[in-house]
């Protein structure tokens, strides 16, 4: 029996709720930087997204080793540090334009892992909409004002999470529950410090646990399950397309919840790279899905 169109668009539709669901997330985190600053926002949000999926996945059950602990300790220390830059990137850029910015981490990576003529194509495409946020406005050009420290927190998020999809690939013998909760756990660690450092005992308000608590549920572990239905139900081209909407649903988030305005150069831009992820996901050589999902700088996931 062929399956019903519900069922064929049910996966797609739970990739886009993940996306929907990180960027809106991400949008309320954004609101508690005047308060506890970035680095308290990205303390709360990777420690109880840390929290949850522990208690979700209760790693210990899968006797990791000593070895394993170690490569899910670098791992979750780059998982970390991409979260803290995305953050801190977010706080100084429009929130699609650091999304887009990231997005030519993995895109490299993976034209990196194929060298097929056709992706360096697509990695022209992705430079092309770089040259247009990044380089242009040296020139004069109006795009719209970049904040240069922020532009180098993104394109350091960005190298971070090239080197999360390098690192996440060497974890993939391994349960992928017991990997992301134990490398959040690894992330809360590098990053908490941060947070404490930065806004001090205002992180123990309630008030503002209880946000951080929801922003982590709504930012991590929704797309996490989300992304985990939809991996099982289709191609991994087909989810990575569905993935490089991001740009454009966090541009959207931040115009409607965050009063971001972006420039039609801007917008273009965006378009540009996200049509450079589109066509690289498309014409990738087909492998199985991936069992652990690649947490985006706000995951969880994007990012997240």
């Amino acid at each position: 029996m062929h399956p019903s169109l519900w069922q064929r668009l049910l996966p797609s539709l739970a990739v886009l709720g993940s996306v929907v669901s990180l960027c809106v997330g991400t949008s309320f985190a954004k609101h508690l930087f005047p308060v506890i600053g970035a680095q308290g926002t990205t303390a709360l949000r990777v420690g109880f997204s840390a929290l949850i999926l522990i208690a979700i996945w209760r790693p210990w059950r899968f006797a990791p080793t000593k070895a394993n602990l170690q490569q899910i300790f670098i791992f979750g220390t780059v998982l970390g540090l991409m979260n803290l830059l995305f953050y801190m990137a977010i706080k100084r850029l429009p929130f699609g334009v650091t999304v887009a910015i990231e997005f030519i981490g993995p895109l490299t990576v993976a034209v990196w892992t194929s060298r097929r003529l056709l992706d360096l194509v697509w990695l022209a495409l992705a430079a092309i909409g770089l040259f247009m946020l990044l380089i242009l406005p040296l020139f004069g050009v109006q795009v719209g004002t970049l904040d240069p420290i922020g532009l180098l927190y993104a394109i350091v998020a960005a190298v971070c999470w090239g080197g999360y999809i390098v690192l996440g690939k060497r974890t993939g013998q391994m349960h992928g529950g017991m990997v992301v909760s134990l490398a959040l756990l690894s992330a809360a660690i590098i990053v908490v410090p941060f947070g404490i450092a930065e806004a001090g005992m205002k992180l123990l308000t309630p008030s503002l646990l209880l946000y951080g608590l929801a922003v982590a549920a709504v930012s991590s572990a929704i797309p996490y399950s989300l992304e985990m239905f939809a991996l099982k139900r289709m191609s991994h081209s087909g989810f990575s397309t569905m993935l490089a909407t991001e740009p454009a649903v966090a541009a959207l988030a931040g115009m409607l919840l965050l009063s971001e305005h972006l420039s039609v150069f801007q917008w273009t831009a965006i378009g540009i790279i996200m049509a450079a992820a589109m066509g690289s996901a498309l014409t990738s050589q087909p492998h199985p899905s991936p069992e652990i999902k690649q947490l985006k700088p706000d995951t969880q996931a994007n990012p997240a």
